[in-house]
């Protein structure tokens, strides 16, 4: 094999995965900032950061555990996987992932519509119709397409992100540095951190149709901990970022925007607020790719081809659904009550079940692999 491939391959199975995870989290877990506030700046500087190194470990850990049940059992759909997981009681997951993957989308839809009235002056439904219609291309045409894009995505996000934090940390320093310095570290960290973490792994979900990839446990388990990485890492530069609007922020529906408009670089807040507009496609395309690879497998067990167009037709109907309740409730509203009570729910029904169900069932496969040997 040549280097070149040993290489391609390595990024394959290593890293593709945690691009993809962090480009499903993005939109709906640090795109526009107002979930960093919500569940990190409000502990401070030390607290919040602390809060995500937690959400790091817990993405690692269960994502490892989650990569390698998959392996094991075959299951490269959220249905076959939570079957294998739960039994009977399978459907649990899909009520929360349906309900959280609405919520998602709503945030996406009014942060999209603002974003779009703010670039280019326009009703806010623009930004909305133009959300639906290239989640609508992109699940259209399936997995193959949906991951080029979603690592090409990634790597501009990242840079973005970067360069975001070079001119913030040049201009504000000093503040971000004197909330460290007078910072203590208050309680609830801890707990905010596993929140966070455990509602945005309904991404989990959208990432299992790469498991077929992972050959052997260490790519399965490798993979998952290096997704917790970089997952959380733009997250850590949004956060940063972040402080140097503290407190003030914390009540901006937007509080990227905020920092962004503060620093007076017109060109860098274009560039952003493309980038964040393609972070929602990102995001509302592998919440619903999700769904339809739930469907395609029912249609495969029944022998029946899944119609294409059916596809694009999910994706618009779950845009629409969010799109009101977006309307009807408000983006802030809708994260502090609706992330704060999924997340728990999360918690009992993915969480848990993994560090033990999970584990038992990786372990003992290992111990009849070691025997038949």
């Amino acid at each position: 094999m040549s280097e070149t491939n040993r290489w391609t391959r390595w990024f394959s199975i290593y890293l593709v995965p945690g691009l993809i995870f962090q480009s499903v989290i993005v939109g709906g877990g640090y795109g526009t900032g107002r979930e960093i506030t919500e569940f990190f700046l409000v502990h401070g500087a030390w607290g919040g950061l602390l809060g995500m190194l937690v959400s790091c470990v817990v993405w690692g850990v269960v994502l490892a555990i989650a990569f390698e049940f998959a392996r094991i059992t075959k299951s490269y759909n959220y249905k076959s996987f939570f079957q294998a997981l739960l039994g009977r009681y399978w459907w649990l997951f899909e009520v929360i992932y349906l309900l959280i993957a609405l919520l998602v989308l709503a945030v996406l839809g009014s942060a999209s519509g603002e974003i779009v009235s703010q670039l280019l002056g326009w009703p806010p439904v623009y930004g909305v119709l133009t959300l639906m219609l290239f989640v609508g291309l992109l699940t259209f045409f399936g997995s193959t397409l949906i991951e080029k894009v979603f690592v090409g995505w990634s790597a501009l996000l990242f840079v973005t992100y970067i360069v975001l934090a070079i001119f913030t940390y040049t201009r504000f320093g000093g503040d971000i540095a004197q909330h460290f310095a007078d910072a203590t570290v208050r309680v609830g960290w801890g707990v905010d951190g596993v929140r966070y973490a455990a509602y945005n792994l309904n991404a989990l979900a959208a990432v299992l149709f790469v498991v077929p990839r992972f050959m052997r446990s260490r790519h399965a388990v490798g993979a998952g901990f290096i997704a917790g990485g970089v997952a959380i890492a733009p997250g850590i530069l949004v956060f940063l970022t972040l402080l140097a609007g503290y407190p003030a922020v914390i009540d901006a529906p937007v509080p990227v925007v905020e920092i962004l408009s503060a620093l007076s670089i017109v060109w860098l807040l274009l560039v952003f607020k493309v980038m964040l507009f393609g972070t929602f496609i990102e995001t509302g395309t592998g919440v619903i790719h999700a769904v339809n690879e739930r469907v395609a497998a029912t249609y495969q067990v029944r022998g029946q081809p899944f119609p294409q167009w059916l596809r694009g037709a999910l994706a618009l109907l779950f845009l629409f659904i969010a799109t009101f309740l977006a309307n009807e409730i408000g983006i802030i509203d809708l994260i502090a009550s609706g992330y704060g009570y999924l997340s728990y729910a999360y918690i009992a029904v993915v969480i848990v079940p993994l560090l033990t169900i999970g584990l038992y069932r990786i372990v003992n496969a290992r111990q009849n692999a070691a025997l038949n040997d």
